[in-house]
């Protein structure tokens, strides 16, 4: 003490030591120093074993924006210093403001995480408290609906299972989650028609509403092409390299779709616009306004939870109609210039 203090009386040795003993206190209460990467981890492993459907996606984000604050200290992470990323993703990448905030979404609930969930050994949270994290201005997305050439470009490059599933959105309108959650206990076979339709609980559907899915032919025959691969889901996915059983898939939107539209330059194209694409075929082929309401899943007054027979053969024929459009979509972006 005397080569650190030099010549100091006993009541300044002391008061030395009691400022000592309170900074090491403080560090121990603040524990070891946690960076982003070691929080981005704890959430995927929250994640996993909470059954998270979208943990595929959840990575992606987090892989996106590790290169630019993994090694930041969680308390260094903030709106200023994720700039640099936003501006990357932008101007480097090409990718619109929505699709940045999608990346700021899971960095800010991994942030909240750490302030309010986890906790050290010693009771305190990790982060003391969370900054809010700035979204960017989004400038909303005009649909996309895909022409035939295009579509058979893009689905040409899915992965084998992908391509099932966006073949079978493009012939009923069903939105990513219902047809990765479609279900084969959902199904309800029509032995007049030789043909199921799907009901979707309303719990599952957008709007809490039941909905009835029609299949056409060639959603049909997807189906038919997916029996007996799982028990309980109807699109599913095995990795062959892990030797691992089929498993649900958590979204279409996973680095498969998103690298197969790079592929073709089909970038802007988002898994809803299988859904648009749907609807825009209805329309050419002159489906009325109430069955285009009744095949996409739109409230309507008279909408009733079931349908007779002599109906879903009638709708069925409806969705059957959009297999016989042909390039409408391309000469109407030629006149809009686009």
């Amino acid at each position: 003490m005397y080569a650190r203090l030099g010549a100091v009386s006993q009541e300044e040795a002391e008061a030395w030591l009691r400022k000592e003993q309170t900074r090491i206190d403080n560090e121990l209460e603040q524990g070891t120093q946690r960076n982003f990467a070691i929080a981005a981890r704890k959430y995927l492993e929250d994640c996993e074993r909470r059954k998270v459907r979208t943990l595929e996606l959840i990575a992606y984000h987090i892989t996106l924006a590790l290169p630019y604050i993994g090694t930041k200290p969680l308390e260094a992470v903030h709106t200023g210093s994720l700039q640099t990323f936003c501006d990357s993703r932008i101007n480097d990448d090409g990718v619109t403001p929505t699709t940045v905030n999608r990346t700021l979404e899971v960095v800010r609930s991994i942030l909240n995480k750490a302030a309010r969930v986890w906790r050290q050994e010693n009771g305190l949270p990790w982060l003391v408290s969370a900054p809010l994290i700035e979204m960017l201005d989004e400038t909303p997305r005009l649909p996309y609906p895909l022409a035939w050439e295009e579509q058979s470009r893009l689905f040409g490059e899915l992965p084998a299972h992908l391509e099932l599933m966006a073949l079978f959105a493009v012939n009923t309108g069903l939105r990513d989650d219902n047809v990765c959650g479609l279900k084969w206990d959902w199904e309800r076979y029509i032995p007049e028609l030789k043909r199921s339709v799907f009901i979707i609980p309303a719990a599952e559907f957008k709007g809490n509403r039941q909905h009835v899915a029609i299949l056409n032919d060639v959603a049909w025959k997807v189906v038919e092409s997916c029996r007996g691969i799982h028990s309980d889901y109807v699109f599913t996915y095995r990795n062959e390299k892990k030797s691992l059983p089929a498993n649900r898939v958590d979204t279409m939107n996973n680095t498969g779709w998103q690298k197969a539209r790079s592929r073709v330059n089909l970038s802007q194209v988002r898994v809803h616009d299988l859904r648009h694409t749907f609807g825009q075929r209805l329309r050419e082929a002159g489906v009325a306004n109430e069955d285009r309401a009744v095949l996409m899943g739109h409230a309507t007054s008279n909408m009733s939870e079931h349908y007779a027979t002599p109906t879903i053969s009638r709708l069925i024929e409806m969705s059957n109609l959009v297999t016989k459009t042909r390039d409408a979509m391309t000469l109407l972006r030629v006149v809009n210039g686009n």
